[in-house]
């Protein structure tokens, strides 16, 4: 029930990164041990003209300064739709426990589609994945927010 507390939050994040314009994707990051959100995060690439301002570089970034450490190992990550090839890498290089996301990307996923990332020889970790948490929540939120700019 947890889970779906903190992609709840991941929904927010996503929802506020859309009031400014940005694609609703949100980030929650937990640290496990403590059970504790260590990190919120929404897109901010149009906001910051930064095409790497994902919502999950945001998160693990603002959870490696918060936790004082590179590796967030004892971390979960909730993302509203399933991490592009950049962001895979990024979850592998920060050595994520569990990766939750809600809506599949079959155009942009690194994880379930494309580079499958966590799949690759070279990949040094791989962290637990869960998908489709809130689905359709997640994915209707996309759609929803295309279909305005169309």
């Amino acid at each position: 029930m947890e889970d779906v507390r903190y992609m709840q939050q991941a929904l927010a994040a996503a929802r506020e990164a859309a009031t400014m314009g940005d694609v609703p994707v949100g980030a929650v990051i937990v640290d496990w041990a403590a059970s504790r959100i260590v990190a919120i995060a929404g897109n901010r690439v149009e906001q910051d003209h930064d095409p790497t301002a994902h919502a999950e570089l945001l998160a693990i970034r603002m959870a490696a300064r918060e936790l004082s450490a590179p590796r967030l190992s004892d971390c979960d990550l909730y993302v509203t739709l399933e991490p592009c090839a950049m962001c895979a890498q990024a979850i592998a290089f920060a050595r994520i426990r569990r990766l939750f996301f809600g809506a599949y990307d079959p155009k942009g996923g690194g994880v379930e589609h494309g580079a499958r990332i966590f799949e690759q020889a070279t990949c040094n970790h791989a962290p637990e994945i869960v998908g489709g948490l809130k689905e359709g929540e997640c994915a209707e939120m996309l759609r929803a927010f295309f279909a305005a700019r169309r």
